[in-house]
């Protein structure tokens, strides 16, 4: 739980103190009054990033450092975020008095974001599904944020030699065996990640909409799970030519996808758009379970203006879920949110 937080410089804040309560906080505000910024300095305390921008952009215009400074767990635990321009781009945590370069995954707090975007998750690119999914593995599989790294360095290096029309099978050998050892690691996680999502997703879906259609969730992969490394260099070799004419890698983790499907049609192709909101909804609390689980800390609930895209349906189920999560939810309409709780902390931004 984060108790109070004080951003200095931090985007469109100069010097600011907000105090939470453990349950819902409402931050509710004109749009451009900072409440997404807001939640992004909440992020970037929990997790060590922002899902926005890179660091240099977080900074108050001309200014050349921020400062994020927090208490959590009930105020007996204190968190520090800097970020300076000079003498050279340089960020640090310090984690009760001690100075760490970067959040190993210990030392992050698990969060869980909801925002407008992930309204258009089934219908946008197959980048943002792939993105949603290693996101939440960064959160719960030790490794993996560093493990998502190399694999996009070593499919650079890949494309950065394909460009430069390399002939030499001998020569683009040793790309290829890290690729698809990288991208096999990659391909059985998002799988079984998938696979753990389905468990539950028909029955989750089913309660929010009171309908009883088939809803199921589907790992898109190119090659079987069980020999990916075997079947992705054999075909990284096989379509060397094809890479070459193409300039880039046509094959691994990187060109897969996740499909919901509805009574075994493709979600994207049948779904109404309210039913693509319980779909999502359904992940984002199944996400929420799963972290909370695998992890055994309870994540923060970032909430970005999504509670008047959703019905009263919804917005009910979503409720329903809320109370053990200290949650940070973001709207202009504070007589919109506040009915659906008894109990809550007002922000107001002006």
């Amino acid at each position: 739980m984060i108790s109070d937080i004080r951003l200095q410089h931090f985007r469109s804040y100069k010097d600011a103190t907000f105090e939470f309560g453990p349950g819902v906080n409402i931050i509710v505000g004109p749009n451009g009054s900072g409440k997404t910024n807001l939640l992004e300095s909440l992020q970037i305390l929990s997790i060590g990033k922002s899902y926005r921008v890179q660091d240099v952009e977080l900074l108050e215009f001309e200014e050349p450092w921020f400062r994020l400074d927090a208490h959590l767990e009930n105020g007996t635990y204190t968190r520090v975020v800097k970020f300076v321009t000079s003498p050279r781009q340089q960020k640090t945590f310090e984690l009760d008095g001690v100075i760490h370069r970067s959040l190993n995954f210990e030392h992050t707090t698990p969060v869980v974001l909801f925002e407008p975007n992930n309204l258009f998750l089934l219908h946008g690119a197959p980048e943002n599904r792939r993105a949603y999914l290693d996101d939440i593995l960064e959160q719960i599989q030790p490794g993996y944020s560093s493990l998502r790294k190399h694999y996009k360095r070593t499919l650079a290096q890949r494309n950065a030699l394909l460009k430069k029309g390399v002939t030499s099978s001998q020569e683009m050998f040793p790309w290829d065996l890290r690729l698809s050892e990288l991208g096999a690691v990659i391909a059985r996680s998002r799988a079984g990640l998938v696979d753990k999502f389905s468990e539950s997703l028909g029955d989750l879906y089913a309660t929010i909409s009171h309908t009883n259609k088939k809803v199921q969730l589907r790992y898109d992969t190119q090659f079987p799970i069980e020999s990916y490394e075997t079947h992705l260099l054999q075909k990284l070799e096989s379509a060397l030519a094809r890479d070459i004419a193409r300039g880039f890698t046509a094959y691994g983790p990187h060109r897969e996808d996740m499909t919901v499907t509805f009574d075994e049609h493709a979600a994207a192709e049948v779904a109404s758009r309210g039913e693509v909101r319980t779909v999502v909804l359904a992940l984002k609390i199944l996400e929420l379970e799963m972290i909370e689980e695998v992890r055994g800390k309870t994540p923060l609930l970032l909430l970005d203006d999504v509670f008047s895209e959703l019905d009263g349906t919804r917005r009910r189920a979503l409720t329903d879920y809320l109370q053990r999560y200290q949650t940070f939810l973001t709207t202009t309409d504070a007589d919109l949110v506040v009915k659906h709780f008894t109990s809550s902390t007002i922000l107001p931004l002006v």
